[in-house]
């Protein structure tokens, strides 16, 4: 007689399976070859979710003319820091859902049906509304696919495996690699030719991810991801459900009644998911830290994991400017004629992961290379933070020399992006593969969605800076923000051996 687990496995596969783990894969450029699903799967995720934020700020503060939705800028930038910030923030409900009902497999799969409808709405022309939708079903279906597509990666390696690190480079580059093709197309048709159109390339780009995923995963994936590590039993999930459905009622009222009061307007919203940035991760801290589950290891380690958080939050404060500061910065105050061709403001956001394609393999070689010499974790984020800073310092220059009104050459930019993924490249892989090694069990992709709940809380902090960007603020905006970053920096190293005693076996 075949059992079953409360997880609808087979025993005699769970135990196929754990042989299988046992013996070191080598498909993929010398990894599993469950890598060659998830790099591909992220490879089109990402090239529809960076063509779409690509031309969107522009799409949002361009006039109805020229076939934007007329916003304010202020307004629109704050709206895309919010956006970015619950795209991030819903991945612990995507977490959630992965770790107690349907497992991080299905998670990715439901997440990409969203997101690919999400960008069709965004096709239909001439509808705010549409919009609105358009970012309730992107922001959905990110929350489900990103951290758990991220933690399945994790999962395909034995533990111990020291390929790990270079795996999530390796993974890694597949977000880069579509992150740098997507605003060249996506910018180039949305900016030129048609907005709407260029959404509708994003769409057709998710729904290759799609594609990939369905038909490569089984055969290498098998199990990964198939099993909710802490599942709930049929009764919990009615008392869920029923609780789901009543909250989502409640919600709507509330939301019809604020908005017809004119208590709910964009600045109160942008209010509110700065409060929730930093109320849901501490929260978190604390559940995860006091849950009967998680043992006195993983609490010591839980605590470690406390100032890597905020240094994150930090590094992304900063980073994730170039979709919003910088991309304003890009088309009001760059000279977009540069050696007789004229750039498109949406192609410097194909810079970050140019730069990460070039330089990736480097670091992954170096880390490597370095074995057990190579800087702890704290130290990488501390430098992680320290180019951060510096970018902004960088792009302060040309403003303090050339004044507020005149037009500066593309070259700072480029520099800044350059810096700040530096920075990027000793922090991002590293902390994806030290939140999977830090991780109790108990919330293993929950706290994968933590990590990215760093980058939620940074845009939600960027939503209520924005607004004191000015052409004449521009010098202390850079300078103040940099110098904080730069001072973080120094603060986290001198703590590095503190924290990796936390660890716990950890580095």
């Amino acid at each position: 007689m075949i059992l079953k687990n409360r997880g609808g496995c087979k025993v005699s596969d769970l135990n196929k399976q754990k042989i299988v783990e046992s013996v070191p894969q080598k498909g993929f450029f010398g990894h599993p070859k469950g890598l060659f699903t998830l790099f591909f799967t992220e490879f089109w995720e990402r090239f529809s979710y960076y063509g779409m934020r690509a031309i969107l700020v522009y799409y949002m503060y361009y006039e109805v003319s020229k076939g934007g939705l007329g916003i304010d800028e202020n307004t629109a930038l704050a709206i895309m820091s919010i956006y970015g910030s619950l795209v991030y923030m819903s991945g612990i409900i995507g977490g959630w859902l992965a770790d107690r009902i349907f497992g991080t497999s299905r998670a990715v799969f439901y997440g990409g049906i969203l997101i690919m409808f999400g960008h069709i709405a965004l096709a239909i022309p001439g509808s705010i509304s549409m919009f609105f939708v358009s970012m309730v079903l992107i922001v959905i279906g990110t929350g489900l696919l990103k951290p758990n597509v991220s933690s399945v990666v994790g999962d395909i390696y034995p533990e111990g495996d020291n390929r790990r690190d270079a795996g999530f480079s390796i993974f890694y580059m597949g977000i880069n690699f579509g992150g740098l093709i997507a605003p060249l197309i996506v910018g180039e048709v949305g900016m030129k030719h048609d907005f709407h159109l260029g959404f509708s390339i994003a769409a057709v780009g998710m729904f290759f991810g799609l594609l990939v995923f369905v038909f490569t995963k089984k055969k290498n994936l098998g199990l990964a991801g198939t099993i909710p590590p802490n599942p709930l039993s049929e009764t919990e999930k009615k008392k869920v459900f029923s609780r789901i459905g009543l909250s989502a009622v409640i919600l709507a009222i509330i939301i019809a009644i604020t908005i017809s009061m004119g208590i709910l307007t964009i600045e109160t919203f942008v209010g509110l998911v700065g409060i929730l940035g930093i109320l849901i991760p501490t929260i978190y801290f604390v559940v995860m830290y006091r849950s009967p589950k998680t043992t006195v290891t993983e609490r010591s380690r839980i605590i470690a994991y406390i100032p890597l958080f905020i240094a994150s939050v930090m590094f992304w404060a900063i980073q994730e400017q170039g979709a919003t500061i910088l991309a304003h910065y890009a088309d009001n105050r760059t000279n977009l004629e540069f050696l007789g061709f004229s750039i498109s403001p949406a192609w410097f956001q194909s810079l970050n992961p140019l730069f990460i394609i070039l330089l990736a393999p480097i670091f992954a070689g170096l880390w490597v290379k370095l074995g057990d010499r190579q800087p702890s974790i704290p130290k990488k984020f501390s430098l992680g933070l320290l180019f951060a800073g510096l970018s902004f310092m960088v792009i302060l220059i040309p403003g303090t020399l050339t004044g507020e009104d005149a037009l500066v050459s593309p070259i700072w930019l480029v520099l800044s992006y350059f810096v700040v993924v530096l920075g990027e490249l000793c922090l991002s892989p590293v902390g994806l593969s030290a939140t999977t090694k830090l991780a109790p069990t108990a919330f293993s992709a929950q706290t994968m969605s933590l990590w990215f709940l760093s980058n939620a809380a940074a845009q939600a902090i960027n939503a209520q800076i924005v607004r004191f960007y000015t052409p004449e603020t521009e010098t202390l905006y850079f300078g103040a923000i940099g110098g904080i970053a730069i001072l973080l920096a120094i603060v986290l190293f001198l703590m590095s051996p503190k924290i990796q005693g936390y660890m716990k076996g950890v580095r």
